[in-house]
This record gives C-alpha cells, structure tokens and sequence, in this order.
C-alpha cells in the first residue's frame, strides 16, 4: 500500500518517490477488488458466526433454566428427606399415624411393623431421588458453563472478524483507492430484463431483488436500504413469506441443486471455493446481486470464472 499511495505525491517530491513507480489505474482497481471481495468472504463468515452464537445463546439460555429446574428439585428432595428424618427421630421411626399402635396386639404389631417397613423404603427412594437430583443439577451446572465458554469464543471470533474487515475497509477508504472505487461505480450497467411469464418462488423474488438495484453494498446488512450479497436473497425471499438464512454457507443448503445447464430465472448461483458470494440468476448469463464493497446492487455478467454451482428454492 506504500507504492499506492505513492500516486497521491507530486512529482519529484523525494529520491524515494521516484524510486517506486506509481501504481497503474488497473493495478489499483486490481488491489480494490482483491480487498472488497475479502470484504465480502470475511462478511459471509460473520454471518455464518451470527447464526452459531444465536443458537449458542440459546442453549446457553436453556442449561440455565436446567440449572434452575434441577436445583429446585434437589431442594424439594433435601425437604422430603429432612422431614422423614425429622418425623422418625421424634416418633421413634413411627409416623404420627402409628402413635394408636401402641398396645401389645400381635396383629396390630404386625401392621405395625410393616408400615415401619414401608417408612424405611419412602425413605430410601427419596434419597434415591436426593441424589439423582444432585447429580442432574451438577451436570445442568457443567453444560451451562460449557454454553457460554461457547457463546464467548464465537464472540471473540466476530470481534475478530469485524475488526479484519474494518482493517480493509480503511485501506478501500484511503485516497490512494478513490479512482479505483469510481471505475466500480460504472460497472454493472446494464438494460431492463425480459422476466419469463411463469411465476415461481425464484422469480417472485427475482423482481423483489431487482427493486433494490442502486441500493448500497454494506457488510452484515439484509436490507431493505443496504445489503450484503446473502442479505440481497433473504431479503427478496422474505418478501414472499421465505426464512432463509443469512449466510452463503447455509444457503448452498437451502434448496435443490441444479446444474448449470437447468439454470432457471430466481436460482441461486454462487461463487468462490470457500461459497463466499452469492447472486440471484436473471438469465441469459446475467445476475442480480451486491457484489462487494463499493458496488450498488446490480445487474452484471455471471461470474462463471468462480461459479461453484446453484440452488433452487422451492
């Protein structure tokens, strides 16, 4: 970045200077378009993130509710287990019941004896119980603390990824960038599309997607003034009652493969070994998405250098 800023230095301002040829327009566009589609990759892997530490968070949330639950239990069996023992000591290991049973009656004592018995086995099974309790509320207790070890390590990972992304988004911002970021700005002009008659789930979002062109690209967003790539899709299914999830790697998962010969208006096509982009396909070799900082939503040429494959949602 030392020999692109060197474009904004005057002519023979230093030996230094004159030493390092100045970067080329193409060189520049070539830099902005290799940190905006890292911008995009780091954007999809926060996405991907979101989604596990919102599952994290709730599952942290229910080891606490187990954590709650079984220590009331084991209350409850301290109780129980203290009152029968309480009740044995002051009658003698009778319940108050059996104080009747008092006289020398050999059948009486029998009765007595095998309701003292039965004292003794409430006894045991609520011990039982004391423990299996314990021993529930010690795990409920283990997995909570594992819950949110998980939801602070996903935590750190997204402090890490937005800070990554912010890093590159200063060098995009920098002077040394703005001629290259203005060559984007005119990418992406093309005409008005011709739409096929059949109305499907992919086309209906199709047209709601293509609503947004001119809309900015902006990491994380899922509009409807800003997108990301995979918020453009959300966004433009969800006008027609469709949850999809925020994140290129769960969306190759959404819906039906197809092949590259059966692509149909309102698939999905994606890009990069690592599924970091994702565009709507419009036909005739043409999609709609946000392609990356610095780019508007637009129309553009399928990027079939890096096409991965496509999904069908249905």
């Amino acid at each position: 970045m030392a020999a692109a800023a060197a474009v904004l230095l005057p002519g023979g301002a230093s030996d230094a200077a004159t030493a390092n040829p100045q970067p080329t327009l193409a060189a520049l566009v070539a830099e902005a378009t290799r940190l905006s589609n890292e911008v995009d990759s780091l954007s999809q892997q926060y996405d991907g993130l979101e989604i596990e530490i919102a599952h994290a968070q709730t599952e942290e949330q229910l080891a606490r509710l187990a954590v709650a639950r079984a220590a009331k239990a084991v209350d409850g069996s301290q109780r129980a287990v203290a009152q029968l023992a309480a009740m044995s000591y002051m009658n003698q290991g009778l319940d108050p019941t059996l104080q009747l049973l008092t006289n020398g009656d050999p059948e009486e004592l029998l009765s007595q004896a095998a309701i003292v018995e039965e004292l003794d086995n409430q006894a045991g099974e609520r011990l039982s119980t004391l423990q299996l309790n314990q021993l529930a509320a010690a795990r409920a207790q283990v997995t909570a603390r594992e819950e949110i070890a998980t939801v602070n390590q996903l935590q750190a990972q997204i402090n890490s990824k937005v800070s990554a992304i912010h890093a590159k988004l200063d060098v995009l911002n920098s002077a040394a960038m703005t001629q290259a970021m203005a060559v984007f700005d005119k990418t992406g002009q093309y005409p008005n599309v011709v739409l096929p008659e059949a109305t499907t789930v992919g086309t209906v979002a199709l047209r709601w997607a293509l609503t947004r062109r001119g809309y900015p690209y902006v990491w994380g967003a899922a509009g409807p003034y800003a997108f990301d790539c995979s918020g453009l899709v959300v966004w433009a299914f969800a006008q027609e009652g469709i949850s999809l999830p925020h994140y290129t790697g769960s969306l190759w998962n959404s819906g039906m493969h197809v092949s590259r010969a059966d692509l149909e208006a309102g698939d999905l096509v994606f890009f990069y070994a690592d599924i970091s982009h994702v565009g709507i396909y419009v036909g005739d070799g043409l999609m709609v998405d946000a392609p990356t900082f610095g780019q508007d939503v637009q129309v553009q040429p399928v990027f079939w250098s890096a096409y991965v494959g496509a999904v069908r949602i249905a």
